[in-house]
């Protein structure tokens, strides 16, 4: 097999590994708050939900371009190497948290996926340098649409493979990655070349302490925005997360005039000139900003809400939310490969530019008849919609890829390559915490009014109502996507006498798994609606600018 193969195999192997780890996490959360005993109306809960989801992508976003350099410097095979023995050693690590171990468990999963973030972002940055390395110019948008589909593939793999290993045990997600980490490092260790460069170059430790200080700071920043903060649903007006914000963005602000006086800065401000380079980058920004929480959004519509109300029992929705995001794998699928073929054959100039621009535009397409569909949709409108998303991301990814690493010295890759990575993990953060606080605000000014109707519908005293309809927005719709029903644990708090006026049967309807996926049902939708709608306009503008390169 020629080098460049072994280097395309090795690469797709990290990517599918990486992925699966992503989408795995997401829809096994029910199982890992069941598992652990940890509840979701705490605000440690809640708390914890969000380290889940996001610690992984902080150290992503704060250290990419670092391990880039480090990279460039000492060699990309190496930290590559050690990218997969870090995240093999994390993930076996993650299978020995005891079950029932409450918010301790939850602490050691927190710190051992921040851990296993560190390997992965070995992995991420210095793969796509590999491959750029191994390939020869007309040859490499097809290797990146290849390598992109294992990516895919893994995504959808996790899905599925989430939904029914947790269904066994919460401990499976982790160990499922554990062979192929090992398989990966052995595989890189013995096969890979290690591409050596002859130039002596210091560490620009000033540099790596400004850059990750800040993006820790903004990363921060914008995971505590979500959380509940005197009184209110957010924590946009938390004191630290403004100050955080704050002294992130000084913090970013500074490195840029520290990095063009240093002599051997850790990255080359000046490679932003290059308009392959900068204008890439830029749209895959916004397009990571279009859809970065598009997908969990999408999830929780599935997994709280469609499926509980079209009669799939909780434990089986995370393995059916899989199944409803395949149409999204498949058009990946079906375009990757096509899309950097055919990027190859039109040239450097027109390849990138013509492709990814009309991904993007298919992708504002697709999002914009999710926009359109009811809590309760037509089948094949969903399906088509996710079709359009899937084309649109196999159309635009590995010709904006290969457009922004064909621009850079062979020397600078490995943090060229964190640069790309760290603007798609910042608009996804970016994503998250605007998304989410559109979809919390709106869903908490209808949903008490809504709540307390459907309460006092369903047979309960006014009392009883005002006091469910009192309960956090936040906490409402996190506990409908986990398969709780919060109302059981207040109904529980009442006395027979006070509930001496209820129905058995009234109390049957607010107890049972469909009452709290109908009553969030359109609060939600209102608020996902208006999200898809800001996506379509980010997607609008990466468009534009994807053109102008």
């Amino acid at each position: 097999m020629q080098y460049k193969w072994t280097v395309l195999a090795n690469t797709s192997l990290g990517g599918l590994m990486a992925s699966i780890n992503a989408t795995i996490v997401m829809i096994s959360l029910p199982a890992i708050f069941d598992g652990l005993k940890v509840s979701p109306l705490s605000s440690y809960g809640f708390t914890f939900l969000l380290w889940i989801l996001m610690g992984y992508m902080i150290v992503t976003a704060s250290f990419l371009v670092s391990f880039g350099r480090l990279s460039d410097l000492h060699g990309r095979k190496r930290f590559y190497s050690l990218g997969f023995v870090i995240f093999a050693a994390a993930s076996i690590a993650l299978s020995f948290v005891p079950s029932g171990s409450g918010y301790t468990g939850a602490l050691w999963i927190v710190i051992l996926r921040l851990v296993q973030a560190v390997g992965g972002g070995f992995i991420m940055v210095n793969g796509v340098a590999l491959l750029t390395d191994a390939f020869p110019d007309n040859e490499r948008g097809k290797a990146l649409g290849i390598n992109q589909v294992a990516f895919v593939a893994g995504s959808f793999i996790g899905l599925v493979a989430g939904g029914v290993l947790a269904s066994i045990d919460f401990h499976l997600i982790f160990i499922v990655n554990v062979p192929i980490a090992i398989a990966g490092a052995l595989w890189s260790i013995y096969y890979l070349k290690e591409e050596k460069t002859t130039k002596v170059v210091h560490m620009d430790y000033l540099g790596n302490i400004l850059l990750s200080a800040g993006l820790i700071l903004i990363t921060l920043a914008f995971t505590y925005a979500l959380v509940p903060s005197g009184g209110s649903s957010l924590g946009w007006s938390s004191p630290f997360v403004i100050g955080a914000l704050v002294a992130g963005l000084a913090l970013i602000a500074l490195f840029i005039p520290v990095e063009f006086r240093h002599r051997e800065p850790m990255f080359n401000l000046r490679l932003f000139k290059i308009h392959l380079f900068s204008f890439g980058n830029v749209a895959l920004l916004f397009n990571s900003m279009a859809r970065g929480a598009v997908m969990f959004l999408v999830i929780i519509w599935l997994q709280g809400i469609y499926l509980p109300l079209h009669g799939v029992p909780i434990s089986q929705t995370p393995f059916w939310a899989g199944i409803y995001t395949l149409p999204l794998m498949l058009g990946v699928v079906a375009t990757g490969p096509i899309s950097g073929y055919l990027t190859d054959r039109m040239g450097p100039k027109n390849g990138p530019r013509f492709f990814s621009t009309m991904g993007l535009v298919i992708n504002a397409i697709g999002i914009a008849f999710l926009a359109f569909l009811k809590p309760d949709f037509n089948l094949l409108a969903f399906v088509s919609a996710l079709l359009l998303i899937g084309i649109g991301s196999g159309f635009f990814s590995a010709p904006n890829t290969k457009s922004i690493m064909d621009s850079l010295p062979t020397l600078e890759r490995g943090a060229g390559n964190g640069v790309r990575t760290t603007f798609a993990n910042i608009g996804s953060l970016i994503s998250t915490a605007l998304f989410f606080t559109i979809a919390i605000t709106l869903f908490a000014a209808t949903f008490p009014g809504v709540m307390y109707s459907n309460a006092r519908a369903a047979g309960l005293p006014a009392g009883i109502s005002e006091q469910l309809s009192a309960i956090p927005a936040s906490s409402m719709l996190f506990s409908s996507f986990l398969g709780i029903n919060p109302i059981k644990g207040y109904i529980s708090q009442y006395n027979a006498s006070e509930l001496s006026g209820v129905s058995p049967a009234a109390l049957a309807n607010v107890t049972s798994d469909e009452f709290v996926p109908r009553v969030v049902a359109q609060p939600f939708i209102s608020g996902l609606q208006i999200a898809f709608y800001i996506s379509v306009l980010l997607l609008a503008i990466a468009a534009i600018i994807s053109f102008l390169r």
